[in-house]
């Protein structure tokens, strides 16, 4: 994992807190939080922060600074969005993105 992906980590750990809902995984190069088993957010390799969206809400997240459809390789990831620096420059701004995460993966059956 780089620096990068650490910090970005770091921060999502210390807004989501000690839950046990939510279960740390390395993943891509980073680390991912699941929630009830499912994918909720992440940070990627190069830093940035990965979260899944419902199908309902992807214009609603492409919509907001810094959001992208996340890739893969060259492969579009199907529900996850990548935001990038400018749309997570508070930790209030990624505490509002994680929530949104959140509504949607709450409404996913557990693994």
């Amino acid at each position: 994992m780089s620096a990068a992906s650490d910090e970005m980590a770091a921060r999502i750990r210390a807004i989501l807190g000690a839950r046990p809902d939510v279960v740390e995984k390395k993943m891509f190069g980073g680390v991912g939080f699941m929630l009830n088993g499912n994918m909720l957010a992440g940070s990627t390799a190069k830093g940035a922060l990965m979260v899944r969206v419902s199908p309902e809400g992807l214009d609603t997240a492409l919509a907001r600074p810094g959001a992208s459809v996340m890739h893969m390789g060259d492969k579009p990831m199907k529900g996850f969005i990548s935001v990038a620096d400018e749309g997570i420059e508070t930790d209030e701004a990624l505490a509002d993105w994680l929530a949104f995460s959140e509504g949607y993966v709450r409404t996913l059956p557990a693994k």
